[in-house]
């Protein structure tokens, strides 16, 4: 539609909620992660509680076409469409400002989580409201510990896909972590007791590379909530990115009814973390000046992603990361702005004309044609020289 605004950057919330009022239907068009799955949800109850017709769909490598005179297309987290969220600022925080504009109070919860998985503070900024109206429904107490979506510390332990530490993917080398330190997750751990835990895992996380020690921060000292259905913000964020990456279906129900659907998005998150980490563990990596790139048994390009994160965060002492899986699709991350969506678009032209990618400067994705028997090693020479 030739009236919306081009970008989010170049629109403010309220053009963007006037566009979105007099779309004849609004096309939802979200990137596979945590941020821009928030952000579709908080879009499509504003959408609903505004009677303005909607579909939502979770694309691992998302390409929003412009809509024709019956509709508008909305990108999150990726670029195209008639919209598309993907300023500086996390996509929750915009859709929250166009939810308001749209005269409908946001999920403050949903939309904090969001922002907690794009890297953002939760008490600076716009976000510092959101955290301000989350307290006035509920309660959301920082507290010391891990961040985790259960109750069962053993669970979100292993399951986290926060961090990478020793007990990831194994539950039963969490619970006796948990027994070496004296917590009886039982019982509820004490803030003592949760200091410990965070501790060790500051410790054991950070000891695998230098860049650790400051992402592992990310999974520390969490906005708890006792009174909703995940136990802290940060960690019903890591579920909702999971979700998006392992079952885009269900999380996208869960953005937007929120009814009954715990369940089945834990269950997602379990599964995902246990491919990626898995998947991690057995990588066969190598170095090159400025990329370190990893080969793994994994053809999802969802969990390729994550692996791309954690292992930049985690394993990589260089500051790109290429991971490559089973020449069916790939995923980059940076720790700067590296030109990603521009570096990945030019190494799949190269090798395969028919495959795709999207992202932005610091995560980018690939999907390659089923048909095309592509090349790892010309993929990874082609990427480099990209960059």
């Amino acid at each position: 539609m030739s009236t919306a605004p081009a970008t989010a950057e170049d629109a403010d919330a309220g053009e963007i909620a006037a566009a979105l009022r007099t779309a004849p239907f609004v096309r939802v068009v979200a990137a596979a992660d945590g941020d821009a799955l928030a952000a579709s949800g908080v879009l499509a109850r504003a959408c609903r509680e505004s009677a303005i017709p909607f579909q939502v769909r979770v694309d691992a490598v998302p390409d929003p076409v412009p809509g024709d005179e019956e509709d508008l297309v909305v990108g999150i987290g990726a670029t195209g469409g008639d919209l598309a969220l993907t300023g500086a600022d996390p996509a929750s925080l915009t859709a929250a400002a166009v939810a308001r504009e749209l005269g409908v109070d946001p999920d403050p919860l949903l939309a904090l989580a969001g922002v907690a998985t794009a890297d953002h503070p939760l008490d600076a900024g716009d976000a510092a409201t959101l955290l301000a109206s989350a307290r006035e429904r509920t309660t959301v107490d920082r507290r010391p510990g891990v961040a985790v979506p259960t109750a069962d510390l053993a669970d979100g332990l292993a399951h986290s896909t926060l961090v990478s530490s020793p007990v990831s993917g194994d539950p039963e080398a969490a619970e006796a972590v948990l027994s070496d330190l004296g917590i009886d997750a039982s019982a509820g751990p004490t803030d003592d007791e949760h200091r410990r835990l965070a501790s060790w895992l500051a410790i054991e996380a950070s000891a695998s590379s230098a860049r650790a020690a400051e992402a592992v921060e990310r999974a520390l000292r969490p906005h708890a909530t006792p009174e909703a259905a995940f136990a802290t913000v940060e960690g019903f964020g890591d579920a909702l990115d999971a979700v998006a990456r392992e079952r885009p279906g269900t999380g996208v129900a869960l953005a937007i009814r929120d009814d009954g659907l715990w369940t089945a998005a834990l269950d997602a998150w379990r599964a995902h973390a246990s491919a990626v980490h898995a998947a991690l563990a057995e990588a066969a990596t190598g170095r090159y000046d400025g990329v370190f790139v990893a080969r793994v048994d994994e053809r999802d390009p969802g969990r390729l992603g994550t692996i791309a994160r954690l292992c930049r965060d985690f394993r990589s002492p260089e500051p790109v990361v290429l991971v490559v899986g089973e020449s069916a699709a790939a995923a980059a991350a940076s720790v700067d702005d590296a030109r990603l969506e521009t570096a990945t678009a030019d190494a799949v032209r190269a090798v395969d004309a028919e495959g795709s990618s999207a992202g932005g400067s610091r995560r980018a994705t690939v999907r390659f044609d089923d048909a095309v028997e592509m090349e790892v090693s010309r993929f990874v020479t082609a990427f480099r020289e990209a960059l």
